[in-house]
């Protein structure tokens, strides 16, 4: 714990935000962090809560009380060291995550829960500027070559954890730098993508190979793999994304949010556009974004810095209240109003919506969609149909399971999949159906956040480790 009164004394206090109208201005973090006075001052109130229930908020089951109190005493080289023990990228979920950690803190239940993400992000950041952290190379070497396809936060983190123990690594990526959708998915203003770069750089100095630009199930065949490595672990994410079959869906300018925001990804770090590849920008443009997720409020926050005319969010789903019931809920996640820094940027928001049918323009292009308020039951009331300008329409509904063209439709029926067309492995082994094929991350259990997916790939990573040496001491 941190400082025994510090929660009585200390007011919570987080960092702040760059202006709206001069983060709009550029792709930069806006974050204002704290000094590291007051990020000791607020690690003391972490309290001496008797069960401390953010660990199992955390679903990596961070050692929170632990490393406040380590940053509350000024011992800074051992509270990150602590972190890196159940955490291999603080310092990507110290920006990206929601922190369901806070809201299983005991002081949420006056929502003044500690600043946890904030500690954890600072401390991290802190860690690099001072050179504390650096590659962990293995003594020796096992002989076993493991191949990881994908890498997002499952693979990154299961990949790592293998090189460490001496397993030589591969990671197969058909893109054409690493992250997964770290790199390609989360707008630099969440995710400056150095973050992610020295991440990767510190893993190959560590032992692990990545192969870039290398489509596995279309350029490379999974089965090759399989017959070349020990143990081959599948991590491609879930990338299938849910599709909103109404009249006037083939219109031109409706797109996938993440065919959208992988495109602005790219713009903004130089890659640019592939060969033949349409542009999608919101430039000038009356943007509605469907879908009330964080997808859809990175949508929002790129199509705002790109210079959209107007930007609308509709969610199907009725607004949520603005307070839960604490005694009800706490301390698992609660349904609560939550206004993202994007929508805060200037999107209109609307609850209890339904998109009817897109309406277009005599060249096939999409000028407005047509909505319905719903009720309680998501049905339709009548009366209430109204029409929306909107010439770029983008879908960010969620994703429904991994692509299923490419490496698992080659292995065909001898790979197994579950009713919701996942990878099917349970959270022991992670091991497929497949002999040596192992699966993490969202590709077995679903959409899920970035800490889920590294919490997925440690585990994998101890699995793989041990169906190899007969033993293992990496912690699940």
């Amino acid at each position: 714990m941190g400082k025994v009164t510090g929660f009585l004394e200390i007011p919570r206090r987080d960092r702040g935000y760059q202006p709206v109208d001069e983060r709009i201005r550029h792709w930069d973090e806006f974050v204002i962090p704290l000094s590291d006075e007051e990020l000791k001052q607020q690690a003391a109130r972490c309290m001496d809560c008797g069960i401390p229930y953010c660990h199992n908020g955390c679903p990596i089951n961070n050692q929170i009380p632990d490393w406040n109190d380590l940053t509350y005493r000024g011992d800074w080289k051992t509270a990150i060291e602590n972190l890196h023990t159940t955490n291999n990228f603080p310092d990507i979920t110290g920006r990206v995550c929601p922190a369901p950690c806070e809201a299983a803190c005991t002081l949420y239940l006056e929502d003044i829960p500690v600043t946890i993400k904030t500690v954890e992000c600072q401390l991290a950041d802190h860690a690099w500027e001072q050179g504390w952290i650096v590659p962990k190379p293995p003594a020796k070497k096992t002989g076993k070559r493991v191949a990881i396809v994908g890498s997002g936060p499952a693979g990154l983190a299961a990949a790592q954890q293998l090189a460490r123990v001496g397993h030589e690594v591969h990671v197969y990526e058909k893109n054409k730098y690493p992250g997964g959708l770290l790199r390609y998915g989360i707008p630099d203003f969440k995710l400056n993508k150095k973050i992610v770069e020295r991440r990767v750089q510190q893993m190959e100095k560590e032992g692990v190979t990545f192969h870039t630009g290398v489509h596995v199930g279309v350029d490379l065949s999974i089965k090759s793999l399989l017959d070349e490595f020990d143990a081959v672990l599948m991590a491609g994410g879930s990338e299938k994304p849910r599709d909103l079959p109404i009249p006037g869906r083939d219109l031109h300018g409706i797109h996938f949010a993440m065919e959208f925001l992988t495109q602005a990804n790219r713009r903004v770090s130089g890659e640019g556009l592939r060969e033949g590849e349409e542009p999608i920008t919101a430039e000038g443009k009356h943007v509605l974004v469907i879908g009330g997720g964080d997808t859809g409020s990175d949508c929002v926050g790129t199509s705002i810095r790109q210079g959209a005319l107007s930007v609308t969010q509709v969610e199907i789903l009725p607004k949520p209240p603005e307070r839960e019931d604490k005694l009800l809920t706490w301390p698992n996640w609660p349904r609560k109003l939550r206004i993202s820094t994007s929508q805060e940027e200037g999107a209109e928001l609307m609850w209890s919506v339904r998109t009817e049918e897109f309406l277009g323009d005599e060249e096939g292009r999409v000028r407005a969609a047509r909505m319905v308020k719903v009720d309680e039951k998501l049905q339709p009331i009548e009366g209430t149909d109204f029409e929306l300008k909107a010439d770029l329409v983008l879908l960010a509904m969620g994703f429904v399971h991994p692509v299923h063209e490419g490496m698992i439709e080659e292995l065909g029926d001898a790979l197994e999949l579950d009713e919701r067309g996942n990878v099917k492995a349970d959270e022991i082994t992670y091991q497929t159906s497949v002999p040596k094929l192992y699966v993490a991350g969202d590709m077995r259990r679903g959409q899920s956040l970035v800490v889920w997916a590294i919490r997925e790939g440690r585990r994998a990573a101890a699995a793989i480790d041990e169906a190899l040496m007969g033993e293992t001491l990496l912690p699940r």
